[in-house]
């Protein structure tokens, strides 16, 4: 492991909090690493791919080590990298060790789609990272392929065969639950959980998948998926998740956990805690957000790092009440998934 650019046992000078006009308290980065993806899958992005950014307009590692160090200084506790698929990344891991050092950040997790994690799963675990999730939308080959357009199930399952054996906190499952799709394999998602000390959780699908099929009626609305879900368990009891799981339950007797994500109908909005940065160095301060600001280029005009940190706190300021009033502000659009961060 390389020497790491910020020593952790640095004193840290805790600054202000970032908060917004609706009094929510941001400490969760959400930092994604890449545009890149060795999928291709239907809600995300079209099988020929988006346009990519070059890398010179990507974040460098020296970067997303600044906007770390600054966001813990505004105080910033939970980190979770995201792409793309952050391990196409070849300093993801000095990376992530560089956030697992500081103290005062107390967890860092990671979001990938999980091809890459029997490979580097080790190396997750020897920089101590705190969880990881695994994007998953079906347990069947043929649906796999037809979902995310490339082969590769069973790698995916392996990567969550060695985080669940592991000493990880947290290990995780996302699952774009979609109507007449995948919606006959919640059940066997369920299932997972029972010998499993993992959370599934299905997630409402989202309208950035380059015109897709969003307006197809696959929209499985979470209330729906909780009453399918009840209908077959009645030994469901509720449960305590992280803000963004909504609803969470545990069935009698099994060791994991299933949540229900309503990240299309934001009912989740007013506890939101999150900030979003792109691959490219914007801050998104909705998952709708129409309106970026442009962190990256801040830095390369070597701001001083008190305005960089005013940048921050201004653009979180202005979040709008929620995704819904997100999404009728500003000009800019980004179609793919790929492009926000997951």
């Amino acid at each position: 492991m390389k020497k790491t650019i910020y020593n952790s046992a640095e004193a840290i000078h805790i600054d202000r909090p970032i908060t917004d006009q609706y009094g929510r308290t941001f400490n969760y980065l959400r930092l994604a690493v890449n545009e890149h993806c060795n999928l291709r899958c239907i809600y995300c992005m079209p099988e020929e791919g988006v346009p990519f950014k070059p890398k010179d307009r990507l974040l460098s590692k020296d970067e997303i080590c600044k906007i770390i160090k600054l966001m813990v200084e505004m105080g910033l506790e939970k980190i979770r990298f995201t792409g793309g698929e952050p391990l196409l990344r070849n300093d993801l891991v000095e990376i992530i060790h560089f956030a697992t050092q500081i103290d005062l950040i107390k967890e860092v997790h990671l979001t990938t789609n999980g091809l890459l994690l029997p490979k580097y799963i080790d190396q997750l675990l020897d920089v101590n990272i705190t969880g990881i999730n695994i994007s998953l939308d079906t347990l069947k080959e043929d649906r796999f392929k037809q979902i995310t357009r490339r082969v590769g199930l069973n790698q995916v399952l392996e990567g969550l065969k060695l985080a669940v054996s592991s000493n990880l906190k947290s290990v995780k499952l996302n699952v774009v639950a979609m109507k007449e799709f995948n919606d006959d394999e919640i059940l066997d998602f369920v299932d997972l959980t029972k010998e499993n000390n993992i959370t599934v959780r299905f997630i409402e699908l989202m309208p950035f998948d380059s015109r897709q099929i969003w307006k197809t009626g696959k929209f499985y609305k979470s209330d729906q998926i909780i009453s399918d879900i009840k209908s077959h368990f009645n030994n469901i009891k509720v449960v305590t998740g992280s803000k963004t799981e909504h609803k969470i339950f545990k069935i009698d007797g099994y060791k994991g956990k299933v949540a229900v994500i309503p990240s299309y109908t934001r009912s989740l909005c007013g506890n939101c805690n999150r900030i979003r940065i792109t691959a490219d160095g914007k801050i998104l301060n909705c998952l709708y957000s129409q309106r970026e600001t442009n962190l990256r280029d801040a830095m390369r005009k070597r701001m001083p790092n008190e305005k960089i940190k005013n940048v921050i706190r201004r653009a979180m300021h202005m979040k709008l009440k929620d995704g819904w009033a997100a999404q009728t502000e500003g000009k800019e659009r980004r179609e793919s998934m790929t492009q926000i961060g997951g």
